[in-house]
């Protein structure tokens, strides 16, 4: 019910990326074909209790997305920021693959099942975008491993028709069979923040330097995106309605739903009815983009978070 409230070859780019506290350690964490990287934030001095909390980034985001509202978390629970596949500082899946929405969902598994289930206690996640629909779907499979769940502009996964279903198959092939373009060069960080401060998901120029140098690596010519290609290329299939809608109703743990003012999700009326299909749903509202826990004022993200958490 809802309660009111690869081929990575060259140098990376790297900066600091602790606003609050210590800065976060480097971490990788090897599955069974390839390694996770991420960040991790805490006192090594005063390790914080509790069970971790693991945040899930959006896409062609990377861990350093959490570099603002981590370090204040971070103080109760250990909090893990991962580079999903392909991203950040994280391998890039074999040729031949694709980056398919379940795939994430699958490393999310075995990642807790071999670095975070040594206590045998449930983990809290907290995803943002893409990461909170690969925090749904996992919440939805393994009930028994998540103690609670946090969307971030985020209430589940783009869904198509099955009718379209063919169509969106035969473009998901088309474009792997054509492969990607040569990667753009840029002169230096400055160019690059630029281009991604004006994406999809327009970002100033501050939350920009805090994210892209994690994508970049340096080259002789300049800098490049180390984020994998592929990962723009169109999926292969989507679910339908129906099929997220019995995810959604799957999730037993506590969810937040932390909904941008100025997000992604304002215009789709039919996303936000989603909301009814979660068990124990508290919804807030935040001011805000859809990068509201990274740009801006993020202390009524902080505060939301804190509060659910406890």
């Amino acid at each position: 019910m809802n309660k009111p409230m690869s081929d990575c070859a060259g140098t990376a780019v790297t900066v600091p990326v602790a606003l609050d506290g210590p800065a976060p350690l480097e971490k990788s964490w090897p599955l069974q074909h390839m390694t996770l990287a991420g960040l991790s934030w805490g006192d090594t001095a005063k390790p914080p209790s509790g069970s971790p909390v693991i945040g899930l980034h959006g896409w062609l985001d990377n861990a350093a997305t959490f570099s603002k509202i981590a370090p204040t978390l971070a103080r109760a629970q250990p909090f893990h920021g991962i580079d999903f596949a392909g991203h950040g500082h994280s391998d890039h899946r074999p040729p031949g693959q694709q980056y398919e929405l379940v795939n994430y969902v699958a490393d999310t598994a075995e990642l807790i099942d071999r670095h975070f289930s040594q206590s045998g206690e449930p983990v809290t996640l907290i995803g943002h975008s893409l990461g909170g629909i690969v925090g749904a779907l996992y919440a939805a499979s393994f009930p028994e491993k998540v103690k609670r769940l946090v969307m971030i502009d985020s209430l589940g996964p783009l869904t198509l028709e099955p009718e379209k279903s063919a169509d969106q198959l035969r473009k998901g092939i088309t474009k792997k069979m054509r492969g990607s373009g040569k990667p753009t060069v840029y002169p230096g960080l400055e160019e690059a923040a630029k281009i991604r401060a004006g994406g999809l998901s327009p970002l100033s120029s501050q939350a920009a330097h805090l994210l892209v140098p994690r994508n970049l690596r340096e080259t002789q010519d300049g800098v490049v995106w180390r984020t994998d290609a592929r990962l723009r290329h169109p999926s292969l299939s989507r679910f339908d309605e129906a099929q997220v809608t019995g995810f959604l109703r799957a999730i037993e743990a506590p969810v937040l739903f932390v909904r941008a003012a100025d997000g992604l999700l304002g215009g789709r009326s039919s996303w936000l009815e989603r909301t009814g299909l979660i068990r124990d749903l508290t919804e807030v509202t935040v001011p805000g983009g859809h990068h509201c826990h990274l740009d801006g004022d993020v202390v009524p993200v902080i505060n939301a978070l804190k509060e659910f958490l406890a």
